[in-house]
């Protein structure tokens, strides 16, 4: 029996509709659901390859106390009473809870109840804060209300699209080939890109903005006052306070534009030319993400940015507003319920704690703002909190100065942590380790970038002792007493909770209101389509067992009308300032930090997938030639980056795509994936006043080479412990169909090569089938370990990085299949008999085609566009997000 289930996308804020397959054999298969109007069918690289994460390895399947497996009881009971004691005996601010955007909403709702609520804490805060508090805080010192005012619809009416710190086409890749198609339709749209970096968007842009690092606010300031001095006026409050902050009397056309120009580190032309298409563009939509947020002055940046879209009144209509898109599949709905430390549950502050404690009839409420996502961490240290819940985020590799945390965590006496997988860096500092649902195993909703509030629905069961989250911690709360406040008969109950505290004592004030949703039966939650908030009236299903017609508003603040106090659209005056540690002379470079296209936050989901991993399958750092050279760096070498607070070792890549005197490393990799490759043990913990928000794309560094004398890799079946391995001191771990591959090094070379590499194959005292290849004079050694007639592993030594063969072919040789003499020789020879056999590394990774595959038929079939390559091999024809790198190779040919 086949079944299909229409659930959401666990990656991204764009939260895209999917469909689950099970057939027969219980085999998934996944596919864009074309129902849903986030996506409409489509699906980027990840969401293809969620089949690949959906089995069980590494899972937590069942209770670990004190590292030992548990029952359900003896772990709840832990919990319980180590949160009531430590509560009776300091107060409720000595706990706090650590959540997620990757917990669905009527999880977090619980959490936030169970803390603010009944506890009487705000100490739980959520690693949104990490991404999109400036967003937050933004939207309500414009608007009074945390508020995303438009929809994807309005990328596609828009005339001029500006990306701001967003690298759309790898971090969010369906809104991208969205945009690319209204380009497509209509040549006279304009996309404008800001960005320090020459990302894979700004290949595709009309005028790429290559900024300074930490000017955005000079820059919509400049914007700001150009708009001004060409007629633009506005009688919103604060709006004569942030024009004059923004530079009084300035004559911009008069000669200004280079003034602002050389504050930004931009061209002159360049900077004009944005100007006046934004002034002349009545449809015009600022996208604005990470880039902005993550930094010290990250509220002021997207105060400047909406102060633009105010004055010029581009917000509350088709095709024009400020647009904040979200980093996690559930950011906004965990805003929604209160996972943020700074607000209470249904978008209302510590003044209407009454209200919120009136609906809940709670013992208890939280009257003032708890610890930030750094601060509560800084509290553990201190000893302040004794007791702390992280859920479904694994903090010592995401956060800042990530070493303090994790030193922190290692002195608290009581750290439960509730997870899927058995082994991640946090979790292996648990006291306490829970078993929660993975993704397909959950049941409730999300609210995307756009406020589309979507099912997720659970295709498979739980295995082993997981349990859902919400269940969980209603089973502690129940346990500390708080029995009449946690009995649910399940999510859809949450959900109806939730949706009636939003319309609770809300008579317009506040824009988030589910009124409509409140008395949803059981049927209608579980055919509940994709809708957008606000949802005031009740819309009842068109027939039993049928889908409901979508609901919700689009644009809002079409009239006008804000959720102030005096109902109007506020401008923020803001000053350009620059980050909060500049560069220096110990560290002379700035770090930017962020995420690659087919790797998701910490890869404990995307490492299971062997595709996604053969994009960039190990952490880099990329460096722009000329700061290579004066530092002593070479390309495909290793290098380490130090900084105040910590270092990490990476591969280099120098690229004039990077601003000279910058730097740029993935945030994703961690200590089960790579020795030393947690960039956020480098990263700067200084955060924006405001949002609490850390700044992770500026942290001032210094990078020299790591001594290595000699390099490597290794191909194996079966995993290695390769961190135990004697002689190697630097590695990583890169997840293969049938093998698993380490590139390895090391700082001083083996006396006996063959001797050494027997030893990390575990073969030093067997018989067996060893092929070798050594030159001492060169320096390199090659080897494979032969079983049965089949490769078991094989070991690549060389003195610097050029000098080793290239690995992706060799996947090919891991068949499982008695090898061929030729085989065996080309093995040893580091190249394939057949040259077309080496595919290169991986360019699409939807349908596995490699570098060398799409030059070779630029060559041989005279290709000459994106399209015409995807039409000879299908790359790029699914998600398009290898559409930039394909461009870009036709480039390469073209000057050839």
């Amino acid at each position: 029996m086949t079944t299909t289930t229409q659930t959401t996308c666990p990656y991204c804020g764009v939260g895209c509709g999917v469909t689950a397959t099970l057939d027969g054999d219980n085999a998934v298969s996944i596919a864009g659901d074309g129902q849903h109007p986030s996506n409409k069918g489509s699906l980027c690289s990840k969401g293809t390859a969620l089949a690949d994460t959906v089995d069980l390895g590494g899972r937590l399947l069942h209770p670990r106390v004190d590292g030992v497996r548990a029952d359900w009881d003896t772990a709840l009971a832990r919990v319980a009473s180590g949160f009531a004691d430590t509560i009776a005996e300091h107060g409720p601010d000595a706990v706090a809870f650590y959540v997620s955007g990757q917990l669905l909403t009527e999880d977090y709702y619980i959490a936030n109840k169970l803390m603010k609520g009944y506890i009487g804490s705000a100490n739980i805060d959520t690693n949104s804060r990490l991404c999109m508090s400036s967003a937050v805080a933004g939207h309500k010192r414009a608007f009074g209300e945390d508020v995303v005012p438009g929809c994807y619809d309005d990328l596609e009416a828009a005339d001029l699209v500006v990306l701001v710190g967003s690298n759309t086409a790898w971090c969010h890749p369906v809104v991208y080939q969205r945009l690319m198609a209204a380009r497509e339709a209509d040549p006279n749209k304009k996309l404008v890109v800001i960005d320090p970096r020459r990302t894979a968007t700004a290949d595709t842009a009309d005028l790429h903005l290559p900024l300074a690092p930490g000017t955005d606010v000079a820059l919509f300031n400049g914007l700001l006052a150009y708009l001004a001095n060409n007629g633009f006026t506005t009688d919103l409050p604060g709006g004569a306070e942030a024009i004059a902050a923004a530079g009084p009397g300035r004559d911009i056309q008069g000669g200004d534009i280079a003034t602002v120009a050389e504050a930004v580190g931009v061209d002159d032309a360049d900077l004009q030319t944005f100007f006046e298409w934004f002034a002349a563009t009545e449809r015009t939509v600022t996208v604005f993400s990470q880039g902005v947020n993550q930094s010290s002055a990250g509220t002021d940046k997207v105060n400047a940015i909406i102060n633009c879209h105010l004055l010029t009144e581009r917000i509350g209509k088709p095709g024009a507003c400020p647009f904040s898109i979200t980093g996690q599949p559930n950011a906004m709905g965990g805003r929604e319920v209160g996972g943020l430390s700074s607000t209470l549950a249904a978008h209302m502050g510590f003044d209407q704690a009454d209200t919120v404690q009136r609906f809940w009839d709670s013992p208890a409420i939280a009257r003032e703002p708890g610890l930030k996502a750094l601060e509560l961490f800084e509290a553990i240290e201190a000893g302040q909190v004794k007791a702390v819940w992280i859920m479904a985020t694994n903090p010592l590799v995401s956060l800042p100065d990530a070493d303090r945390a994790k030193a922190a965590l290692e002195q608290c006496p009581l750290v439960v942590v509730s997870d899927v997988m058995r082994h991640t860096d946090t979790a292996d500092l648990a006291d306490v380790l829970l078993p929660a649902a993975a993704w397909a195993e959950k049941t409730g909703t999300v609210t995307n970038s756009e406020r589309m509030i979507s099912r997720q629905r659970a295709f498979l069961p739980m295995p082993g002792q997981a349990r859902a989250d919400w269940a969980i911690m209603c089973d502690v709360a129940q346990r500390m007493g708080f029995a009449d406040g946690f009995v649910y008969e399940g999510p859809a109950a949450i959900f109806r909770e939730h949706a009636a505290l939003t319309a609770f004592e809300n008579d317009g004030d506040r824009v988030l209101n589910l009124a409509g949703l409140a008395d949803l039966s059981e049927a209608d939650y579980d055919y509940l389509a994709p809708t957008r908030w606000p949802v005031t009236t009740c819309q009842p299903l068109r027939a039993a067992g049928a889908m409901p017609a979508r609901q919700g508003v689009d644009q809002l603040f079409a009239d006008g009308t804000y959720p102030t106090a005096d109902g109007q659209a506020h401008l923020v005056a803001v000053t350009p300032r620059g980050p909060a540690n500049a560069v220096s002379a110990d560290y002379p470079l700035a770090l930017n930090t962020g995420r690659i296209r087919d790797h998701w936050h910490t890869m404990t989901r995307t490492a299971k997938s062997p595709r996604l991993a053969a994009h960039i399958p190990e952490p880099f750092v990329e460096i722009h030639p000329a700061d290579a050279e004066l530092y002593g760096i070479t390309d495909g070498a290793l290098a380490t980056i130090t900084t105040a607070w910590g270092q990490a070792a990476l591969r280099v890549i120098t690229t004039e795509r990077q601003r000279q005197g910058c730097l740029f490393a993935p945030m994703h990799w961690n200590d089960q994936f790579a020795s030393s490759a947690r960039i956020g043990t480098a990263a700067n913990p200084a955060v924006c006043p405001i949002s609490g928000e850390p700044e992770f794309k500026h942290t001032p560094a210094a990078i020299a080479p790591l001594a290595a004398t000699w390099y490597g890799f290794i191909y194996a079946v079966r995993p290695l412990w390769v961190r135990a391995m004697a002689g190697i001191d630097w590695w990583i771990k890169v997840p293969g169909e049938r093998f698993v591959r380490y590139e390895i090094a090391g700082c001083e070379t083996p006396t006996d090569l063959k001797t050494t590499a027997r030893h990390w194959l575990g073969v030093a005292a067997r018989d067996v089938d060893w092929l070798e290849a050594a030159d001492p004079a060169a320096g390199t050694y090659r080897a494979a370990h032969v079983d049965a007639g089949h490769l078991e592993a094989a070991v690549f030594i060389a003195p610097t990085p050029e000098r080793l063969p290239e690995r992706s072919w060799l996947a090919g040789c891991f068949t499982g299949q008695a090898m061929t003499e030729a085989e065996r020789a080309a093995v040893l020879a580091g190249r394939p008999a057949d040259a077309s056999a080496d595919t290169g590394p991986q360019v699409c990774s939807c349908f596995g085609v490699g570098r060398k595959t799409i030059l070779r038929a630029i060559k041989s079939d005279g290709l000459d566009s994106v399209e015409a390559v995807g039409r000879a091999l299908e790359a790029g024809t699914n998600c398009g997000s290898c559409k930039p790198e394909i461009a870009e190779l036709l480039s390469q040919a073209d000057k050839a």
